[in-house]
């Protein structure tokens, strides 16, 4: 150990982060810290009017003079991707404690470099609790802001919305209302900060009050009509209605004050439905629950005729990946759920590994009705035919135009044909990019359910072939993110 690391150990620092979700300089010192061999409990971690530590009164710039500098012989820090990943979200939460936590588990890395993958270490649990905490409530942002129109003095439109969001996420966001609202101008207004975009630069604004926001429009009174036309009371379930949409949101949605009416009017209302055969496939639905009504009633094809229930799609509508199996099983059948069972258990674990969230992409089958033989009593598993799939294109196709995926990842031959409309070879196919119609980009590897019906060696490479796409697929989408 150095001399000046000596004294590094013997010292206590304080960092004054200039904003409480400035990761980049979070890393920046962080760095210098663990090539100084500063340990943890060393170092205070102190954001914008943070008060809970002695060294809160000291001045951030006598605080930056006194941090040690990195010898000119001190080794690299090492930092897992992995790590990265989850440290710029978790930065990104509002638990006070964060920044001291990132640095914990980076000093533990420089000695323990697999230390993430270590799903029982408390302060790795942790952090992927916050980062996870951070995703949702992007997630909520990117569903339950709502744009107000108002009239500037020269006459022109500009869109205002209120958010109060759980953690530091308004910056980290701005991008994509950037993108999405490109043409518009607008603001959105929350308690910690406020960003406006003109059509050409993005302006970062001070905290604001929700009376600085408008209150309503008279697009609002056509928003509600269009909610209640469009309210599924056959999909219905209120807790994961109240999971996705929770109460807190309620007072910035103008269609907010229709659900309670909705959900006492909707088992009257679903029977309406289904007495005037409404169901029925026709014009493709405008929404995923109004798909999900019509697929339960769909009988295009022999397997709807079967003793099973369809089984839907889910994700979020903003989804950048959708992920299309071949036909739900045994399992998914009974819970009505996409990948529940035994493929689905497999590929959460290799989705995971690939650093790919599965609550973030929205997963479905090719074909939405389990297709099986009776063999006693029991259900065995049969392939749909070319044709069962070719029928159900048609439901895959109107889940696809809602979601709008950037990329879509087949698993399997027949999840390929369901999209593409032709058969094709998963040894030829996958490792590189096809193209839909759309130009959106599909990716095809084996289904899951193939790797359960291999052992030893074969498993092994088959294993690995599939890790390998999920690792291609997950860098093709931080590409198309940026």
């Amino acid at each position: 150990m150095t001399a000046m690391q000596n004294v590094a150990v013997a010292s206590r620092y304080a960092v004054h982060l200039p904003a409480p979700d400035d990761f980049a300089f979070w890393r920046e010192r962080a760095r210098g810290l663990v090539q100084c061999d500063v340990p943890p409990d060393r170092v205070a971690w102190i954001e914008p009017g943070g008060t809970g530590d002695l060294f809160a009164a000291e001045s951030p710039a006598r605080s930056e003079k006194r941090l040690p500098l990195p010898p000119a012989d001190a080794p690299p820090v090492r930092a897992s991707k992995r790590f990265l990943e989850v440290a710029r979200s978790a930065a990104l939460h509002s638990d006070p404690a964060r920044f001291g936590l990132l640095y914990r588990v980076l000093w533990r890395l420089q000695r323990h470099p697999r230390l993430m993958e270590d799903k029982a270490d408390p302060e790795v649990r942790r952090l992927e609790e916050l980062a996870k905490a951070v995703r949702r409530d992007a997630h909520k942002m990117h569903a339950f802001v709502r744009f107000r129109e108002v009239e500037e003095e020269d006459g022109t439109p500009h869109f205002v919305a209120w958010f109060e969001p759980d953690h530091h996420i308004v910056r980290a966001e701005a991008g994509f209302f950037m993108r999405r609202f490109a043409n518009m101008r607008w603001s959105i207004l929350t308690p910690q900060g406020s960003i406006h975009w003109d059509g050409e630069t993005m302006r970062e604004g001070p905290p604001a009050r929700r009376s600085d926001a408008p209150s309503g429009d008279p697009v609002e009174d056509l928003w509600r009509s269009y909610y209640a036309s469009i309210f599924n009371p056959a999909r219905l379930k209120v807790g994961a209605m109240l999971s996705e949409m929770p109460k807190k949101y309620w007072k910035n949605l103008p269609e907010a004050e229709l659900i309670p009416q909705l959900i006492a009017g909707a088992q009257a209302r679903e029977a309406r439905m289904v007495a005037s055969g409404s169901l029925e496939r026709g014009e493709k639905p405008e929404t995923l629950g109004g798909i999900g009504t019509a697929i339960h009633a769909c009988r295009m094809c022999p397997i709807g005729e079967l003793d099973n229930r369809a089984v839907m799609g889910e994700g979020p509508l903003t989804a950048p990946l959708m992920i299309v199996g071949e036909q739900p099983g045994e399992q998914e059948d009974q819970a009505g759920r996409p990948f529940v069972g035994p493929a689905g258990q497999l590929l959460g674990e290799y989705l995971e590994r690939a650093g790919i969230d599965r609550s973030e992409a929205y997963v479905t089958n090719a074909v939405k009705h389990f297709k099986f033989v009776w063999k006693g009593k029991r259900r065995l598993h049969q392939s749909p035919g070319a044709k069962e799939i070719d029928t159900c294109r048609w439901w895959l196709e109107a889940e696809r135009s809602l979601v709008q995926p950037r990329l879509v990842l087949a698993l399997g031959a027949s999840a390929a044909r369901g999209l593409l409309g032709k058969t094709v070879s998963i040894t030829k196919a996958r490792g590189a990019p096809m193209h839909l119609e759309d130009g959106t980009e599909l990716w095809v590897t084996a289904h899951p359910s193939y790797l359960l019906r291999l052992d030893g060696e074969a498993r092994e490479e088959q294993a690995r072939l599939f890790a390998a796409d999920l690792a291609a697929v997950r860098e093709r989408l931080e590409e198309l993110a940026r």
